[in-house]
């Protein structure tokens, strides 16, 4: 019994031991674990009083950013608005303005905008089921919120802005030129067109003008009557600062000589296109031209007075080195046109030879000129001195595709035949008669009969009867343009018969001719491809008739003027009119005044007034123009694409 107590005592004891060691552990264990806990919970504090910190840190950074931005950008448009501002100097006609301060835009600081992100404000009871907003938009290449503030303009190239800019008017140009310097440099390098008012005072200004427009490829210089123009000096400046010019335009530079335009041939000899009017230089500067720039391919002359100085044989004009280049050769209102003959002869490449109211007999000089050049494609003469002889001449160009005969009244049907009967090539035909009966039906029938491929017809002053013009509507099948003006035998049966037999026809011109309701009538139910009809000073044709043919063909654009103020001329020539000008030269005087004063100016316009009088060069805008201009335009652009 004894023993059994001692053991149980000793279990007791032992079991009380292990419990003790057992508690005394997890005691410990315990202790040690809210140790823990403590000291990572005082880390956490630390962690989140830190961040708080910075984050106010940040937020005052932040603000004062902000503050630095906007006070910066408000102190830049004050300096941009009230900066001052170089107006164009009076002698540019398209340069624009230059900024005396270009304003610097924000997005160059160095420093970057940030975006604030401010917390929410608090939202309504009805506010809480409407979707959230869209969130900002994001640079799909940074990957960073887009600013308001963010220019891309200043980040797209020079070269893309110049595109942009040669997409635009040339006021719209000036006034991009206004926004910046980087624009102002842009605008100035990538411009290749500049007209510039030709006066005196434009010598000083030339340096400026051509070191900003430094990329200038085609100038015009034009000086009013009133003031004195640019002299030798000027033009010999330009052409050093503009080496690479290929178009040139001269109007009344009056002070210009032969030395002058020689300087300038051996400066630009790049030059592709000459045009001058109204100049004082001569036959050696024309000729120092044609020896130094063999690039030449266009010549327009008008009012050379040069060449009607000193004695009346002037000096032959000669093609030099552009003998193979010269295409167009275009001679307006000269005295001594016959002069340029050897230039044309020599052009063995011409394709167009335009000659309008220039003085002499051309009949010799056109044969010598077919002769030689016979791969003409357009030949336009206008109150000249020819008669069949020269048309007929004309006939060697078997590969002539227009041709014009305004107011020639010594040509014929003989001469019309025989062009008609050699080139078949032909494509357009205007002929203004000037109501002098000479050419009529027999020539329209040869052009019926040989040239098929006639698109354009205009008859002004020639009176077709339906005999030629039934043989017309049924050989040229792909005759699109007709004009028929002051024609004195096409009624109603002519036009009916047009209706009838011209299918491919879409545009036609009517205008000063017999035609009444009856002719509307018939071109409802004609002309399948019409779309377009002007009627004008047909006294026949009423308000009501014009009605019902837009009514009867929807889609067929009819005008219909019916005006008695107009001039009966209708010259076909009138489509060059802003080439050509309406001013006859005065007459070559022997001897010049030196008083030549206003009473000069008024003398020698009145004298230009009565020459003009006498010939009957009265001219005005007409309906034929203003058609055939875009119908023309329209048809070479279709052809050649």
């Amino acid at each position: 019994m004894k023993k059994a107590k001692e053991d149980r005592l000793r279990l007791g004891k032992e079991l009380q031991k292990d419990q003790s060691g057992e508690a005394k552990e997890v005691k410990i264990r315990l202790g040690t674990d809210v140790q823990d806990d403590q000291s990572e919970e005082a880390e956490d504090k630390l962690r989140l009083g830190k961040d708080v910190q910075d984050e106010e840190v940040e937020e005052e950074r932040n603000n004062n950013i902000g503050t630095f931005l906007t006070t910066e950008h408000r102190n830049l448009r004050g300096q941009s608005e009230v900066s001052p501002v170089t107006r164009s100097p009076p002698w540019m006609g398209q340069a624009p303005s230059t900024p005396a301060a270009a304003p610097v835009h924000p997005s160059k600081s160095k420093l970057k905008p940030t975006v604030l992100i401010s917390p929410p404000p608090p939202m309504h009871d009805d506010q809480a089921n409407s979707p959230p907003p869209p969130p900002p938009p994001h640079d799909l290449i940074t990957d960073r919120v887009v600013s308001s503030d963010d220019d891309h303009i200043s980040t797209l190239p020079d070269e893309c802005l110049a595109c942009v800019f040669q997409s635009l008017s040339s006021g719209d140009r000036k006034r991009c030129s206004l926004v910046c310097r980087r624009w102002l440099r842009v605008e100035g390098q990538s411009r290749h067109r500049l007209s510039l008012h030709a006066r005196s005072d434009l010598l000083s200004a030339v340096p400026y003008l051509f070191a900003r427009f430094d990329a200038v490829t085609k100038l015009a210089l034009k000086c009013d009557r009133k003031s004195k123009s640019i002299g030798d000096e000027g033009l010999v400046l330009i052409s050093r600062h503009c080496r690479n010019l290929t178009r040139l335009k001269l109007r009344a530079c009056r002070e210009l000589t032969d030395a002058g335009l020689a300087v300038f041939a051996r400066n630009c000899k790049g030059l592709k296109k000459l045009s001058c009017g109204s100049c004082t230089f001569g036959a050696k500067g024309m000729n120092a031209v044609l020896d130094n720039c063999s690039s030449l391919e266009e010549l327009s002359v008008k009012r050379l007075h040069g060449l009607t100085d000193g004695e009346p044989a002037a000096e032959p004009i000669r093609p030099g080195v552009t003998a193979t280049s010269l295409k167009t050769i275009c001679l307006k209102e000269l005295y001594n046109g016959q002069c340029f003959g050897p230039l044309i002869i020599g052009s063995k490449n011409l394709r167009t030879l335009k000659i309008f109211r220039c003085s002499g007999d051309w009949d010799t000089l056109l044969e010598l000129i077919t002769s030689r050049v016979t791969g003409m494609v357009e030949i336009h003469l206008e109150r000249l001195q020819v008669s069949d002889t020269g048309v007929t001449a004309i006939s060697n160009c078997m590969y002539l595709e227009i041709l014009n005969l305004v107011k020639t009244p010594e040509c014929t049907n003989l001469g019309l035949k025989a062009v008609a009967e050699n080139c078949k090539l032909l494509r357009k035909i205007h002929i203004d008669g000037w109501k002098t009966n000479r050419i009529g039906d027999d020539g329209l029938i040869a052009v019926a009969k040989h040239c098929q491929n006639l698109q354009e017809l205009v008859l002004i002053g020639i009176n077709p009867t339906r005999l030629s013009l039934e043989l017309i509507a049924a050989n040229c099948q792909n005759l699109e343009r007709l004009a028929l003006c002051g024609s004195e035998t096409v009624g109603d049966v002519e036009i009916s018969c047009i209706a009838a037999k011209c299918i491919t026809l879409k545009k036609l011109c009517i205008k000063s001719c017999p035609v009444s309701n009856h002719g509307m009538e018939a071109l409802a139910r004609g002309c399948p491809n019409l779309v377009k009809v002007k009627v004008k000073k047909c006294r026949g044709v009423t308000c009501e008739g014009a009605d019902w043919l837009r009514t009867s063909r929807g889609s067929l654009a009819v005008n219909l003027d019916t005006g008695e103020n107009d001039h009966q001329d209708a010259s076909a020539s009138d489509s060059n009119a802003h080439e050509n000008g309406l001013e006859m030269p005065p007459p070559p005087v022997a001897a010049q005044g030196g008083g030549g004063g206003a009473n000069a100016a008024l003398s020698g316009a009145g004298r230009s007034m009565s020459f003009k009088a006498r010939l009957g060069l009265t001219a005005g805008r007409n309906l034929v123009v203003c058609t055939f201009r875009r119908w023309s335009s329209f048809t070479s652009s279709s052809r050649h694409n």
